[in-house]
């Protein structure tokens, strides 16, 4: 996938949406296009997540495994497709982080990988950029939270 591919990829996605061109192509050279197979993880919990993923082809789903002593299961949180992010969010916040969910492919994927402490530097570096990324981002993980807490309910 060519710069301009990831470009036309990071200008729908939901994180990247509201930005003007020029910032998005900045972005842009940070990132590099990744496949996965279904069935596979992109992500999986427990594990130390450094990278945000913009899905540019397939559908993932987000799932947490949850113990609660005499009941073990799992709760889909999301279903993702076409545009929208996921990963360690907490690379941006410049904190390392254990990833809460799995990340499984439903269908054969394909994802722009940016690495968080690379787009922490350049949002540093340009603080109006930085600080339109970050307010998307919030948006973004209350919808998140408000789909994980709801999905607990059904367990």
């Amino acid at each position: 996938m060519a710069k301009s591919e990831i470009s036309e990829c990071l200008q729908r996605c939901e994180l990247f949406s509201r930005l003007n061109r020029q910032e998005v192509e900045t972005i842009a050279g940070l990132g590099r296009l990744e496949t996965y197979q279904a069935g596979e993880n992109i992500l999986s919990q427990g594990d130390f997540g450094e990278n945000l993923y913009i899905i540019a082809e397939g559908m993932v789903v987000l799932e947490r495994s949850i113990d609660l002593g005499t009941r073990r299961g799992s709760a889909v949180i999301g279903l993702l497709g076409k545009g929208r992010a996921l990963g360690c969010w907490s690379t941006l916040l410049g904190e390392p982080h254990t990833l809460m969910s799995s990340a499984r492919c439903r269908k054969p994927t394909k994802a722009v990988v940016i690495e968080g402490q690379a787009l922490r530097k350049m949002m540093l570096g340009d603080l109006e950029l930085g600080f339109k990324v970050l307010e998307r981002l919030c948006f973004i993980l209350r919808d998140r939270i408000h789909s994980a807490f709801g999905a607990m309910e059904n367990v």
